[in-house]
This record gives C-alpha cells, sequence and structure tokens, in this order.
C-alpha cells in the first residue's frame, strides 16, 4: 500500500464532508499557504491541517506512514534554505510545504476518487455549452491524484527490491528499475482507457 495519498475507508467527519466542498476547500487552503509570508502566519494554516488529521478518524499508522516521508523531506528543505537563504525564509518555505502535502494528503485519504470526478463534473456541467467537456475534466483529476498513489507505490516497491539487493546506496539501482516500471504502468493505464473508449471524439 502507498503510504501518502489512496483511500482510507472511515466514518470521521472529513469523510462525511461532500467532495463538492472539501475540494474547493484544499483549493482555497492551497492559495492562502502560498499568498501568506510568515511563519506567524503560516502556522494558522497549518496547525488547521493537523487539527484535520487530529479529527479524521484515520488510523494512526496511516499517519504515521505520511509522517515518515513528509518529515524527512521537509528537514532536508529547511536546511537547504536556512543554508541558502536563512532561517526566516527557511521556515516560510518549509511551512508552505508541510500544509501544501499534508493537506492534499488528508484530502486523498478522506475522499473517494469517483466521487470527487463526479463533483468536479456536476460543477463544470454549465460550460459544456462552452464546449468544455466536464467528464475528460474529471476524468483528469482522478487520473492526476490516482497518478501520485501509483507512483508513490511503484517507488516503495523499487525501494524494497533495492534493499533485498543490498544496493541501498545505489542510484542507478533504483532510478532504472523505477523508471521501467513507472513507463510500464503508462503503457498498461493507457491501453485500458484505449479500451473504455477515452481517447474517441
Amino acid at each position: 500500500m502507498s503510504p501518502l495519498g489512496l483511500y482510507e475507508p472511515g466514518t470521521g467527519p472529513l469523510h462525511r464532508l461532500p467532495a463538492g466542498l472539501k475540494f474547493p476547500a484544499l483549493l482555497v487552503l492551497a492559495i492562502t499557504t502560498f499568498v501568506l509570508g510568515s511563519p506567524a502566519a503560516l502556522a494558522v494554516p497549518a496547525g488547521l491541517v493537523v487539527l484535520g488529521y487530529a479529527v479524521s478518524g484515520l488510523p494512526p499508522r496511516r499517519i504515521w506512514q505520511a509522517a515518515r516521508l513528509l518529515v524527512p523531506l521537509l528537514v532536508v528543505v529547511f536546511l537547504l534554505q536556512w543554508w541558502m537563504l536563512g532561517a526566516h525564509t527557511a521556515a516560510v518555505v518549509a511551512l508552505r510545504l508541510f500544509t501544501a502535502l499534508a493537506a492534499a494528503n488528508l484530502f486523498t485519504l478522506t475522499t473517494r476518487v469517483d466521487d470527487l470526478v463526479s463533483a468536479v463534473e456536476r460543477g463544470l456541467g454549465p460550460t459544456r455549452r462552452l464546449g468544455v467537456r466536464p467528464e475528460r475534466i474529471g476524468l483528469l483529476v482522478g487520473l492526476t491524484l490516482q497518478a501520485v498513489a501509483a507512483l508513490s507505490t511503484l517507488a516503495a516497491q523499487t525501494r524494497e527490491a533495492q534493499r533485498a539487493r543490498g544496493a541501498e546506496r545505489s542510484l542507478k539501482a533504483f532510478a532504472i528499475p523505477f523508471l521501467v516500471r513507472t513507463l510500464r504502468h503508462a503503457d498498461h493505464l493507457g491501453e485500458a482507457l484505449a479500451a473504455r473508449g477515452a481517447a474517441d471524439d
């Protein structure tokens, strides 16, 4: 199972909220996060995300899996930014990154892809008169979310195989198998879409 993304069944308050409300809220949070420019201000949306995890009813193991990936990334980003641009900028960048990634992960964990696709199609229904095809945009959104989870899973599987071969320090031992698996996944996805007539006009 992928540490990031993938719907986790549950009955918490975030699970019960309709995707048509959660998705715009996620976009507003992301925009707000990148508009704010001080650590004190960014602590507010970051705190809201932490609160969201606390009340989500998600199993602790899923929250820990996400934290185990995000925390090392944030530490590296913070240290690099601190070294190059100073502590203030480092804190801003790290808080923005944490809020955006953690909120997106929380959204995918508590929202079915089918529900999101349906919400996007309903929301864009009136634009059909302008030549927009809401079902295609909904499919694109759904595939994007699934691709993040799929790539995370492929990376985890490749890393495990790399450890089994005793080549943990070799970049080539990770990059080449990961690239092959990714291309194979894309090929299978393309075949599945073609079989369903997604390329038909």
